[in-house]
């Protein structure tokens, strides 16, 4: 995923492969008809049946700093809350959290938007983006839980969040090994968008409810929407995945 709105927004289904003595080559397809390789584009007057041509990735392009600047707002925003609440800092340190978390959740728009506009899709942007949103929202998950503004029940919210990453993390990396690419879903970039609302408000937390009541139990009950699309996504994921590992036992 280069951002909320990188990624060709279709379903990921089973892909069709064909195992020869050469090796394993395997077309992903998306649920709509075409083929996806989330590498790779094709040039003009071309089929996806052609070879198709390689990402050149430039590690300064302005997407690919984007990103690294949304994985330097890890520990600010967690500096943050953990200056505030542990070192009992001043409620300001949460509004400053807010707005890092916030520069980073634009960006994370921006950085697609601008590659795509700009032609600077690649390789390491699609690798480091996915990575970047994961690093930023289990953070600030794990520091939101220890602060206990995430408590109780709502833990169990934080719980499905986090070990759906990993479960997709980890399937992503073997179905690497097959070249085969999964393509992050609509469905899944909502359920990213949703998970940033969730977690701001949170980071807002005490702050905002000086102010406004009820910002803490808002980000709670959309942290719990989001860890029910989560667990969706998640099997959705998983599914597709399954039928690579059946079919290549068989």
């Amino acid at each position: 995923m280069r951002g909320l709105l990188d990624h060709d927004p279709e379903q990921v289904i089973p892909s069709f492969g064909k195992v020869t003595r050469g090796g394993l080559s395997i077309l992903v397809q998306r649920r709509y008809g075409g083929v996806m390789n989330s590498t790779t584009t094709s040039t003009p007057g071309h089929t996806a049946a052609h070879t198709p041509v390689r990402l050149r990735a430039n590690p300064l392009a302005l997407p690919n700093i984007l990103t690294y600047g949304r994985i330097v707002a890890v520990p600010l925003v967690v500096g943050c809350l953990f200056w505030q609440n542990i070192l009992h800092g001043g409620l300001w340190l949460r509004w400053l959290a807010l707005a890092i978390f916030i520069a980073a959740g634009v960006s994370d728009f921006l950085d697609g938007y601008i590659a795509r506009i700009w032609a600077q899709q690649s390789s390491l942007g699609r690798m480091l983006d996915p990575i970047a949103d994961k690093l930023l929202v289990a953070s600030c998950l794990l520091m939101l839980g220890a602060e206990k503004t995430i408590h109780g029940w709502s833990l169990l919210a934080a719980i499905v969040i986090l070990c759906r990453e990993i479960l997709v993390s980890g399937l992503r990396e073997y179905l690497a090994e097959l070249r085969v690419s999964v393509p992050v879903t609509r469905l899944a970039k909502w359920k990213t968008t949703l998970q940033l609302i969730a977690v701001g408000f949170l980071i807002c937390g005490e702050a905002g409810d000086a102010i406004v009541p009820g910002v803490t139990e808002t980000g709670i009950a959309l942290l719990w929407f989001s860890a029910l699309l989560t667990l969706y996504t998640g099997w959705d994921y998983l599914h597709a995945g399954l039928h690579h590992l059946t079919r290549e036992d068989q």
